[in-house]
């Protein structure tokens, strides 16, 4: 059953955030959750906090921020739960219904739109986007196609490339390639030259990546990688400067909208590159600089570029997307993000902040996107 798109809305409508999950992200969405539950504006959206812990279940989570909060020393984690929630069509609405052993299923009532703040595997790569394709509830952020297409690094350098964007020299590498004949692989790395980047393929929030300057730290790099995805990306070492936008799908046929550039200035010390901890953990590991010291024509060319690289995907609602800068004028793209980090503290809303749109405004037009996009193929 199709939405009847013309129906308007009444009274508040029903936000339920979706957070945690089973990607080595599960925390890294938590704190996310926190950043938008603190900042929505609950006088104009109810707002329900479902929580996915590691094992798959849905279960109703709090909505207290300091439950989700990141430190040094903790980890916030969604627990399992005797009530799991679910999501079905009941009457033509979408209704949360809640159910536990020997007892009658509970109904929460209708969602109108469903805020998924997971980050990784089973969430941002479109496996949870297409559950909601098929009860046709509005989300927030883009499709199944676009989401797959920006969580998978090989397949989005592809996707780059046809459309005339330049990517930096890498090889893709499989389970069966590494576990059949891994010096071939070894080989192709070392046409890369030193340093490489060794990445999981579908992870982000730099899990598993790491920096290797010779062929003897290769092999230890690919297996702490694959320790989060079987499949890797090891890109050649670019020289460049590490600049960022962000995007915003526009209301209607509009194009996108994208944010000044900015650029993360990591604290110098054993850090190599903008890990975890400088991003989520520790204050003053990092200082974004936004827009970016950078002349204007360059400036224009990667808010420019940023808008290519977001329709080239398909994406809908919200993007990061990153770029080297090489001291010859060049721009490289690097990755796009389709469910950047969302914290006070990340990037995409420091970058919209910088250019003018609150993180409670952005929060608030997120959700417009989704409560007026058509459900089902658009």
């Amino acid at each position: 059953m199709v939405t009847d798109q013309s129906t308007p809305l009444t009274g508040r409508p029903r936000v339920a955030i979706l957070f945690g999950g089973r990607s080595s992200e599960h925390a890294v969405s938590c704190v996310t959750a926190a950043g938008v539950m603190g900042a929505i504006d609950k006088n104009k959206y109810e707002v329900i906090p479902i929580g996915i812990a590691k094992s798959g279940q849905w279960v109703l989570a709090s909505g207290d921020t300091s439950d989700w909060s990141l430190t040094s020393a903790a980890l916030p984690e969604v627990a399992p739960s005797g009530r799991t929630v679910t999501l079905a069509e009941v009457g033509g609405e979408h209704q949360l219904i809640v159910t536990e052993p020997n007892a009658v299923p509970q109904e929460l009532g209708s969602v109108d739109v469903v805020f998924p703040l997971l980050h990784g595997p089973w969430g941002e790569d479109g496996t949870i986007q297409g559950l909601l394709e098929l009860s046709d509830t509005r989300y927030v952020g883009a499709g199944v196609l676009a989401s797959a297409v920006g969580m998978d690094k090989h397949f989005m350098k592809v996707v780059f490339e046809s459309a005339g964007l330049s990517v930096g020299p890498y090889v893709a590498v499989t389970d069966r390639e590494w576990t059949t004949d891994a010096e071939a692989v070894r080989k192709r790395v070392d046409k890369l030259g030193y340093p490489v980047f060794v990445k999981p393929a579908r992870a982000g929030s730099s899990m598993g990546i790491s920096k290797v300057d010779s062929m003897e730290g290769l092999d230890a790099a690919i297996e702490e990688a694959r320790r989060h995805d079987l499949k890797l990306v090891i890109e050649a070492g670019i020289v460049g400067r590490e600049i960022e936008c962000a995007v915003l799908q526009g209301r209607g046929t509009d194009a996108p909208r994208t944010s000044m550039p900015g650029e993360i200035a990591v604290a110098t010390g054993e850090r190599q590159f903008y890990d975890f901890a400088a991003k989520y953990v520790e204050d003053g590991a990092a200082a974004l600089s936004c827009p970016a010291d950078m002349p204007d024509e360059a400036i224009a060319r990667v808010r420019e570029l940023a808008a290519v690289a977001f329709d080239a995907v398909g994406a809908e609602g919200l993007s990061r997307v990153d770029f080297f800068y090489t001291p010859a004028g060049e721009l490289i793209i690097n990755e796009i993000n389709t469910m950047p980090g969302f914290t006070p503290k990340s990037m995409y809303p420091q970058m919209w902040a910088a250019s003018g749109l609150a993180y409670g405004d952005l929060i608030d037009e997120l959700i417009h996107l989704a409560l007026t996009r058509k459900t089902g193929l658009r």
